[in-house]
């Protein structure tokens, strides 16, 4: 047989081998995400929790023979920040999430992927992943920040950008674990805001990676090459439970960044960033997808056919853009000191937070005119209606109990949006479809989020606090209206 003959055939069973290897990996991590349940953390599951919350869970892989925890540090308040170490392979992998208080997705992720390495499920796969790596987790870097669930330390700085003074000990503890390990792989876990989307798309970026660039000039070397293709690998993965809905979050350089200066230090980072995902506003099903790219690459790496991908995919999957409302409404009639114009109102539900770490919404319209290059989590087209001004229903009620034993659906249908209570409720907010306000209340003047959609001569929807209602349906699903002294 001659040499180009061998060759070819070479070439045939390498290839064969290797879309065997990628169809088995890809179903298993299709079993990975159809038995997430399994593994799920079921003790969190809203996004705003303290370090109490976990405590408990790390102390029980403290417990456990083949795992190791090892404080690494603690926060400007004393609260401890630890590292679970499993695994006996020779490339270190580190995970740290929530360097923003406020960033806790992949926080219940990565309790989820320790019940898994825990679980009796996929033993094989799983010892033979364990021989190659060592995991290394370092759950809320910022503990002190997810006690107020606010974005920066208790400093007021934030930690993401002082890789360079190492002024607070949370950053020092990031570089010292960093260095101790000389860590192969990093991957950097955030949240994003949810008014991303996937550029030209009106698909919200579910997910959006970066490999970060370690220098003004974004150069390609093999330490950031090895991030892009392990993100290739996961970007493939997604596109089966999110597809359309994975971006790639801005690459230039920040010399104070530790993504960058990780990256720059030798070890290969990966950025990832949980945006939205319709009607999932606690990221439960954002967190599943975590689970599984963030266990889909740690297989990519153990075996190492990440080498395989093209790293010029990675330069193929869509800029992250932000391009989207909570609610858009297109084309709909306003009249103004007597025109009619059309107008587009772009609608955002914002967070408001409690004492308690609770919150409600405080709505707004964040933009109006001409929104056609912008996209909504929800969308109606209007053209045909003209707009409502929400009114104040002429009675007043003594208190709470006493206004729900009326009609709300009728007082809304006549275009009533807010209600007059002589003794307001403590909360910030109701679940009912209409605002409570004291007697004293004015309507603002600029445009609110409170009307009515009009047509021939009819209501036919409402706007309550930025939330959309068919008034003819017989209940409203509305997720709360404000209370407004």
């Amino acid at each position: 047989m001659n040499f180009k003959k061998l060759s070819f055939l070479f070439f045939v069973c390498a290839f064969f081998t290797l879309s065997s290897s990628t169809a088995q990996d890809k179903e298993l991590y299709r079993e990975l995400y159809n038995s997430y349940e399994n593994f799920k953390e079921k003790s969190i599951e809203k996004r705003r929790f303290t370090q109490t919350k976990i405590r408990p869970l790390i102390d029980n892989f403290n417990q456990k023979e083949n795992f190791k925890v090892t404080k690494v540090g603690e926060s400007i308040e004393g609260r401890p920040l630890q590292l679970i170490s499993v695994g006996e392979g020779d490339v270190d992998i580190f995970l740290w999430s929530q360097m923003h208080g406020d960033e806790s997705t992949a926080t219940m992720a990565i309790f989820d992927i320790l019940n898994f390495l825990d679980s009796e499920a996929f033993l094989e796969e799983k010892e033979e992943m364990l021989k190659n790596v060592k995991l290394h987790f370092l759950p809320m870097l910022n503990p002190d920040g997810a006690a107020r669930f606010q974005r920066r330390n208790l400093l007021g700085v934030d930690i993401n950008r002082d890789a360079l003074r190492l002024q607070s000990p949370e950053s020092k503890a990031l570089k010292n674990v960093r260095d101790s390990l000389d860590a192969d792989f990093g991957f950097n876990l955030h949240d994003q805001s949810t008014y991303y989307n996937a550029e030209r798309t009106p698909k919200p970026a579910t997910i959006s990676y970066l490999a970060p660039a370690y220098n003004y000039e974004k150069s390609i070397n093999e330490v950031r090459g090895a991030a892009m293709q392990v993100i290739v690998q996961m970007n493939n993965i997604l596109q089966e439970y999110a597809p359309g809905q994975v971006g790639r979050y801005n690459d230039d350089f920040e010399p104070r960044a530790f993504g960058d200066n990780i990256q720059k230090w030798g070890t290969s980072t990966i950025l990832i960033e949980s945006g939205g995902y319709p009607k999932d506003p606690e990221k439960q099903e954002i967190r599943k997808l975590n689970f599984v790219s963030i266990l889909a690459a740690i297989f990519s790496i153990a075996d190492g056919d990440y080498k395989n991908a093209e790293i010029s995919k990675y330069e193929e999957i869509p800029n992250n853009d932000r391009k989207l409302f909570d609610l858009k409404l297109t084309g709909l009639t306003y009249e103004l000191l007597g025109e009619d114009y059309i107008l587009d109102l772009g609608i955002n539900q914002y967070e408001v937070q409690d004492e308690d770490l609770d919150y409600f919404y405080n709505s707004s319209i964040s933009d109006q005119g001409d929104l056609s290059t912008y996209y909504g989590y929800e969308e109606f087209e209007a053209s045909g209606y003209k707009f409502e001004q929400g009114k104040i229903y002429p009675e007043t009620f003594e208190n709470l109990e006493k206004f729900q034993q009326v009609n709300i659906s009728e007082i809304l249908k006549e275009g009533y949006s807010y209600v007059v209570l002589k003794e307001l409720p403590k909360d910030d907010f109701t679940k009912l479809p209409i605002n409570l306000v004291t007697e004293d209340f004015e309507i603002p003047e600029n445009l609110q989020p409170n009307f009515f959609l009009k047509k021939d001569g009819n209501l036919e929807y409402a706007v309550i606090n930025g939330f959309f209602i068919d008034l003819s349906e017989e209940k409203f699903d509305v997720e709360n209206a404000l209370i407004l002294d």
